[in-house]
């Protein structure tokens, strides 16, 4: 398979670090949830990073899939996620 494109990201610190794509265009605090035994704090956490790729993914392939079709989705069209731990 023919690679396309290739993401880099790096994380310091844990659940309780910072995180970043090398472009700068991610650039967050992590926080561990109440939940999980951390402090809760005011950043994100890994769970939540992978919902919205995830989701924002998966749009992608329905679109795809839609326009192969000629299927003609909704402009408003949304898609929710939830990443566990």
């Amino acid at each position: 398979m023919k690679i396309l494109y290739t993401a880099h990201g790096s994380a310091t610190g844990g659940r309780e670090g910072k995180a970043a794509t090398d472009t700068g265009n991610i650039s967050v605090v992590l926080n561990t949830p109440k939940e999980m035994g951390g402090s809760g704090g005011d950043g994100t956490n890994p769970e939540q990073l992978f919902a919205a790729g995830w989701s924002a993914c998966f749009m992608s392939a329905i679109g795809l899939a839609a326009a192969k079709r000629k299927v003609a989705l909704p402009a408003d069209r949304a898609i929710d996620a939830e990443g566990e731990a």
